[in-house]
């Protein structure tokens, strides 16, 4: 009875953070005199707070439906899968060097569970590779790498700021 609770749980966050980034995130352009490099992409968080003990091939499979969910709407062929592959497949490397020194007691990827400084620590570092490689393949070329940068940092600001604020708000104790 508890796993069913678990899941439909996370299915439901799932839902309406994809809602969120394709109904609203997507519509807002902010556009400060020709510097348009803030993006809100939220939709990672939902691969970085599944369990810890989630299938990495599943994980990976998960991403790349995501992804691929986000480029029907974004019309991005392919570019989101990628990004989302690649966030799937990085995260349990990136937990590993995270790792409490109790290891991961707790299966849920919190605030609650193991501390703001460790949720945000591992937020930041997935969040941050995500955009990196998502407008990497956006540019398919290290020519625009100042861009790249650009992008990823500006975006990786505002994501950031929203995803941390949720978890504040829709998760402050579990």
């Amino acid at each position: 009875m508890r796993m069913n609770s678990i899941i439909r749980s996370h299915i439901i966050r799932a839902l309406f953070i994809l809602l969120l980034q394709i109904i609203l995130l997507k519509r807002i352009d902010i556009n400060l005199g020709g510097f348009n490099y803030i993006h809100f992409t939220v939709y990672p968080v939902i691969l970085m707070l599944l369990p810890y003990k989630t299938n990495k091939t599943l994980l990976v499979l998960m991403g790349f439906l995501l992804g691929l969910t986000i480029d029907l709407f974004y019309d991005s062929p392919g570019v989101h899968a990628a990004a989302a592959c690649f966030t799937a497949y990085i995260r349990f490397y990136i937990l590993k060097i995270l790792e409490p020194a109790e290891a991961y007691t707790k299966d849920t990827l919190t605030a609650y569970s193991y501390g703001y400084a460790w949720f945000l620590s591992y937020i930041s570092i997935m969040l941050f590779l995500h955009l990196f490689v998502l407008y990497s393949i956006e540019a398919f070329s290290f020519v625009y790498i100042t861009e790249i940068l650009l992008r990823s940092i500006f975006s990786f600001i505002a994501s950031l700021f929203l995803i941390f604020l949720g978890q504040l708000i829709f998760n402050p104790k579990a």
